[in-house]
């Protein structure tokens, strides 16, 4: 009995998932956003222009595009910062650039994770 219950339970779904895409074609403002759509597929056909060359093109105009940057570097991103950590009890110094260091994990188990992050240098 429970494949009936999920096969009516999916075609119930079902339905009312075809009902709100019914509402949403009849929506004038999706249906500018698709035809804008399709006309930039259509240049880029015609120009051969994928859409990371499209970004790149944008991105040389407008600098402050979204993605553009990290696409430009090899899809490398930056480099965290470097943080410097100094145990007052021991002088011990610690830099990472992430917050999973073996010897900081340590000193977060002793004293604290407040307290260790209190140790910050910058």
């Amino acid at each position: 009995m429970a494949k009936i219950n999920d096969y009516y339970q999916k075609k119930q779904l079902m339905e009312k998932l075809s009902e709100e895409l019914a509402k949403l074609e009849q929506d004038q403002a999706l249906k500018g956003e698709l035809e804008f759509e399709n006309k930039v597929r259509k240049l880029m056909d015609e120009y051969d222009k994928s859409p990371k060359d499209v970004l790149q093109i944008l991105g040389a105009i407008d600098p402050s595009i979204a993605g553009v940057k990290a696409e430009t570097t090899n899809g490398s991103r930056p480099k965290r910062p470097m943080k410097t950590y100094k145990n007052p009890h021991t002088g011990e110094v610690v830099q990472t650039r992430g917050g999973n260091h073996k010897v900081l994990n340590e000193w977060r188990k002793k004293h604290g994770k407040e307290t260790v992050q209190g140790w910050q240098q910058d």
